[in-house]
């Protein structure tokens, strides 16, 4: 992933256009199946007919393919072609039973509750920081998402300010982090660890969940790793569970 941290001579733009082209049609593809262009057992188009539509080599588009079925959006069948599976539930983070076919992405909103900006820190969570993260600083930003208008989530997200050009300066009112690290920074999820603890809301989340006193909260603190080498986001997530279940792989 050296290739698109920032080098010597080359701006923003230039780093984005020397994205493989393999990664370009994944891209197009999974946004295709994630907005509903294709659906669970829909038949993708032939490699041959990516091949052309794409203008790339059929290597090109078996490594989208395989980067797709690999991730669950399609399952490969020799002689049958790709079939799509749909969007994968729980892949590496935390997810809601049900958000994406159930519920459904026009029902699921994210309120920026403090817009992202450059702090120093010392601590993530309780995990500790390595010295690059330390000397670098954090992009910190707060978030409340809402389930059919119900607040849900309400998460501290943490990132290390490295290589992250005009980020602050992103819209990220309902839109997801993940999405615009990956696209915008080749930034990948990939697993992690997180702490769960049961607690009764403050005052602070008993406002934004709009709960009385008492009530019970699952707090996690997360250490989530990327496809960068000693790069990690840190996150400390709160849930309001009355309503919905939560589950994931992680």
């Amino acid at each position: 992933m050296q290739l698109y941290r920032n080098q010597p001579g080359i701006d923003f733009m230039q780093q984005k256009a020397l994205i493989p082209q393999h990664r370009k049609v994944y891209e197009i593809l999974r946004s295709h199946i994630t907005d509903g262009v294709f659906h669970e057992g829909d038949l993708l188009p032939s490699e041959n007919e990516l091949c052309t539509v794409h203008k790339v080599t059929r290597p090109t588009i078996r490594k989208a393919l395989d980067r797709l079925a690999n991730e669950g959006y399609i399952v490969r069948h020799q002689g049958k072609g790709s079939i799509v599976k749909g969007t994968p539930k729980g892949v590496g983070i935390l997810s809601l039973t049900g958000t994406t076919s159930a519920i459904g992405q026009d029902n699921l909103l994210t309120h920026i509750v403090v817009k992202p900006e450059i702090r120093n820190w010392t601590e993530a969570f309780a995990f500790p920081l390595n010295q690059q993260e330390i000397e670098s600083g954090c992009i910190y930003l707060e978030r409340l998402r809402l389930v059919n208008n119900k607040p849900v989530f309400f998460d501290i997200t943490m990132i290390p300010n490295i290589n992250l050009p005009r980020f602050t300066s992103r819209n990220f009112e309902n839109k997801s982090l993940f999405d615009i690290l990956r696209k915008n920074y080749q930034v990948e999820v990939k697993g992690g660890e997180q702490k769960i603890l049961a607690i009764v809301a403050d005052e602070k989340l008993k406002d934004y969940f709009q709960v009385g006193s008492g009530h019970p909260v699952l707090q996690l603190n997360r250490k989530i790793e990327t496809n960068r080498p000693g790069f990690y986001i840190y996150s400390q997530v709160f849930c309001n569970t009355d309503d919905y279940t939560l589950y994931g792989t992680f």
